[in-house]
């Protein structure tokens, strides 16, 4: 993923909070109200104090005290609740946002890339009412400077003495803070990542025996996690204590000087107990600090998810394929680069359409990277994919998935039953269609023996990895238009349902373009054509029982075992013969 520092927090809360404006709004205008409100009481209450103390009941005065109180009840709920329901909304939008462009972008991360869209996102949802209620929670304390200036301006300079070790208090606890927050949530991604690893390779670890040195891997950023936690609640105990023994000594010099404008006859009881209030509200940092909080751990968090959203999504074009094209794909100069290693190197190949090409080589030589080009899952860093003569990159989203279908060699199987799992995709697909394409892949009888049938809940159906392969291939018939890609998506076939799976290849009644990735040299024999790749580069492409004269060809695969008449001899002549 990119730099989380590289795209700025706005791109990331902004677009989220367009429909939650009003709400957000709504926040900030009730807590402009609360603060006003809370501003308003000390001097209610002054009034109400020197009214008794002269004779005069002060009724009015305690009734409005008390509407006051009512009312500050009532707007904090109000704003408390459209705070969380405004957080709810945007973190929903910068989750909807952030999963989009990871299954666009087809981001990768595990662990921390959940840790990103779940704890983060919920951290980023945060910010917007954090930032409608900062202006309010900085206004009760200026607020109630400008009140102890109006009740007496001595009692405002006494105050303003201690003004500045507060604002470099807040300060030094938002630089802090913001850096502890940020290492604490890149340690918790880590262990997060970790974690999900270690829970898919659950059965190897066990039987490697190697439980206790998989945990200390997955828990050696816990010290660092601990550190950050720790230096999180110094730096809060650090301003919590600072605050503790400056707001104290702030509020008795304004007392202080309260007392002897008392005893000079220039305050009034009930304004000194009002002075008091106020300049209760002007220490109130600790309300200032819990927002600076919520700031620092929102934009982070921020920070973090616009990592992910910096991974760059292929751009789509809005072109069509012709109608009457037949599938040809065409490869041509292309060149694809990993890790610093070339993977394909300037690959010319032209698989005809309606054909079925068998892709082999050893390992390392670009198989499944051809396979993910022919259907643009990656598109190359030089040369162009076409299929029936358009570049993949110029066709529209939906013209591409409809014109090819994929299987994998571990397919993930997605719906809640094994008959939405061969269904899933863009359009509703008729009974008839499914049932014919588990057929074709050799799915339909185990299907048909499961207590409910295709209806069965996937969850609760016990699949062996060659069932999961024969429903990724039914998927891929089910939904592959022109052409179909399958990546080694026999690999765990049984040979007579390999044998049942290749047949429904060679005589596909739609007549599609089939590309296949194979180590099998009897999937290849059954092949039109078969591409040999070599170092990145196609060494031939041609018949198998041409190809089956070279030694070479022939040291591709590993043992005469995957032929199916059980003779090097067979797998030369091609299987046709044997479907």
């Amino acid at each position: 993923m990119a730099d989380p520092d590289a795209t700025p927090p706005p791109r990331v809360v902004r677009p989220a909070t367009r429909g939650s404006r009003a709400a957000v709004c709504a926040v900030a205008v009730l807590a402009g109200l609360s603060v006003g409100l809370g501003l308003l009481l000390p001097t209610a209450l002054g009034h109400a104090v020197d009214q008794v103390l002269r004779g005069r009941g002060g009724g009015r005065w305690v009734w409005g005290c008390a509407a006051v109180v009512a009312g500050q009840v009532l707007v904090g709920a109000a704003s408390d609740v459209l705070a969380a329901v405004s957080g709810a909304r945007v973190t929903a939008a910068v989750r909807r946002r952030a999963v989009r462009h990871v299954l666009a972008a087809r981001v990768t991360g595990g662990g921390d890339l959940v840790t990103r869209l779940v704890g983060n996102a919920a951290d980023a949802g945060g910010v917007p009412a954090a930032v409608a209620t900062l202006p309010a929670a900085i206004g009760t304390p200026l607020g109630g400077i400008v009140a102890l200036f109006l009740t007496d301006p001595w009692l405002a300079a006494a105050f303003l003495l201690g003004a500045p070790p507060m604002a470099l208090l807040v300060h030094r606890f938002a630089r802090a803070s913001s850096d502890s927050v940020a290492r604490y949530q890149d340690a918790q991604g880590r262990i997060a990542a970790r974690l999900v690893e270690a829970i898919g390779g659950a059965r190897t670890i066990a039987a490697a025996r190697t439980e206790e040195r998989e945990a200390a891997r997955v828990l050696r950023p816990l010290p660092e996690l601990s550190a950050q936690g720790h230096r999180m609640w110094r730096v809060q105990g650090r301003a919590t204590a600072q605050a503790a023994v400056l707001v104290p000594l702030l509020q008795i010099l304004v007392l202080a000087v309260g007392g002897l404008r008392l005893a000079q006859g220039a305050l009034t009881v009930g304004g000194l107990l009002a002075a008091s209030r106020y300049a209760l509200l002007a220490t109130g940092i600790g309300s200032v600090v819990g927002q600076l909080g919520a700031l620092v751990r929102g934009r982070a968090a921020a920070r973090r998810i616009a990592g992910v959203l910096a991974v760059p999504a292929p751009a789509h074009g809005t072109s069509r394929l012709p109608q009457d094209g037949s599938g040809t794909l065409e490869v041509r100069g292309v060149t694809v680069t990993r890790g610093g290693e070339t993977v394909l190197d300037r690959l010319d190949l032209t698989v005809p359409g309606g054909s079925c090409v068998a892709v082999v080589g050893p390992s390392g030589a670009g198989k499944s990277v051809l396979a993910a080009l022919a259907g643009r899952l990656t598109d190359p860093d030089e040369g162009i994919v076409l299929l029936d003569g358009r570049p993949l990159s110029t066709l529209s989203r939906l013209e591409l998935r409809d014109a090819v279908g994929y299987a994998f060699e571990r397919p993930v199987l997605l719906g809640d039953t094994l008959a939405d799992a061969i269904a899933f995709g863009p359009g509703e697909l008729t009974t008839e269609t499914v049932t014919g394409a588990a057929r074709a892949a050799g799915a339909d009888g185990f299907l048909r023996r499961l207590p409910d049938g295709y209806a069965t809940p996937r969850a609760a159906a016990p699949l062996s990895g060659g069932e999961v392969q024969r429903l990724g291939l039914a998927r891929a018939f089910a939904h592959g238009g022109r052409l179909l890609v399958l990546d080694d998506a026999t690999s765990s076939l049984d040979t007579v349902t390999e044998l049942h799976v290749a047949h429904s290849l060679l005589h596909d009644p739609l007549g599609r373009t089939r590309l296949l990735t194979t180590h099998r040299a009897a999937t290849a024999a059954r092949a039109d054509l078969v591409a040999w790749l070599d170092s990145g580069r196609l060494r031939a492409l041609a018949p198998h029982r041409t190809l089956w004269q070279d030694p070479a060809y022939r040291a591709l695969f590993a043992t005469p075992s995957d032929d199916p008449g059980g003779s090097v001899a067979a797998v030369a002549v091609g299987g046709e013969g044997e479907l």
